[in-house]
């Protein structure tokens, strides 16, 4: 045998082997006896994510602190301070809280607050400017959409995920609504691209201003039709129809929230039913901050822990 042939008979040793086991051993073995898998029930293909919990994370609108922030008696420091010891997971820094406003301050003192909100493990659900959509004056309304952008980028170095804006509140007698829609709705595509461009939502306060009805938030969020931006619900503002019906039919554009402890039903302000609200959170898509908000009279910080305690308590 040559060496060519010498190494084709070797290479041919294993498959002949292998052909040998096969054919020259008597007939082939079963495969060895497997346990057969445990049926998968429906229960347990659908336990992960009906065991999925609901994340909803009290927060504290500043404004609930409006009075003391305001006078200089309580800094924004002191703010987070409190929220950190009360339990509160989030808060939300109304832009006129803020060293300047309605200048942007300066990065080191939005730093420092972003800074210190992180070390006490409060996050910074949003904030939010004062802004006027429904001025008649181009040149003005041009101010007021700086204003907003300008703001955008505050919340971006703050690493607030919402913006919160307002509609406005002018009476524009011998305008029609439709044309201050129209205006409005300009303004707000802007500052919603350019929100985009820098990570941050907008959302629209339904504030009982021009704004005042589920109607106008679905048409305008519908209008404008974008995943960046939304509606800040305001609980205590919707005063000319049922306010919670009027709640469950814009929750869905919900991207932040002020829920207030007193609420509009027929015109009688009332306590809100808070377990009522957020039973229906519960049901709908939303997961996220639910900042409170206390206004009036009384001690703000009694008000605010007895509103927590509520709230913590609907969210179980």
């Amino acid at each position: 045998m040559d060496r060519k042939s010498f190494l084709t008979s070797l290479l041919g040793v294993p498959a002949l082997a292998a052909a040998g086991a096969t054919h020259g051993s008597g007939p082939t073995p079963p495969p060895p006896a497997t346990t057969p898998a445990p049926a998968t029930t429906p229960a347990a293909a659908t336990t992960p994510a009906a065991a999925a919990p609901k994340k909803l994370k009290p927060s504290l609108n500043a404004y609930s602190f409006n009075a003391p922030l305001m006078a200089g008696q309580m800094t924004v420091s002191d703010m987070l301070e409190f929220c950190a010891a009360a339990g509160f997971e989030g808060v939300d820094i109304t832009g006129y809280y803020l060293a300047g406003y309605p200048a942007p301050p300066a990065d080191d003192y939005l730093y420092a607050i972003k800074r210190k909100a992180f070390r006490l493990g409060v996050g910074i659900s949003g904030t939010g400017v004062r802004n006027d959509f429904t001025v008649a004056d181009p040149a003005k309304r041009a101010g007021e959409v700086a204003l907003v952008k300008s703001w955008i980028e505050v919340a971006a170095k703050l690493g607030a995920p919402v913006l919160r804006i307002f509609a406005g509140n002018q009476k524009n007698e011998g305008i029609s609504p439709a044309t201050v829609t129209d205006w409005m709705l300009k303004d707000i595509r802007t500052c919603v691209e350019y929100g985009k461009q820098y990570g941050v939502i907008i959302g629209i306060q339904n504030h009982n201003d021009f704004i005042q009805t589920a109607q106008q938030v679905t048409h305008m969020i519908e209008q404008v039709n974008s995943e960046w931006f939304g509606l800040i619900l305001d609980t205590g503002s919707y005063r000319v129809h049922d306010p919670y019906e009027e709640i469950a039919a814009s929750l869905p554009y919900a991207v932040n929230w002020q829920l207030k402890e007193k609420i509009f039903v027929n015109g009688a302000e009332t306590d809100t039913d808070v377990d009522r609200i957020v039973n229906m959170i519960k049901a709908s898509p939303y997961h996220g901050y639910l900042p409170i908000e206390s206004i009036g009279n009384g001690d703000p910080k009694t008000k605010i822990m007895a509103m927590l305690e509520r709230l913590q308590k609907a969210i179980g």
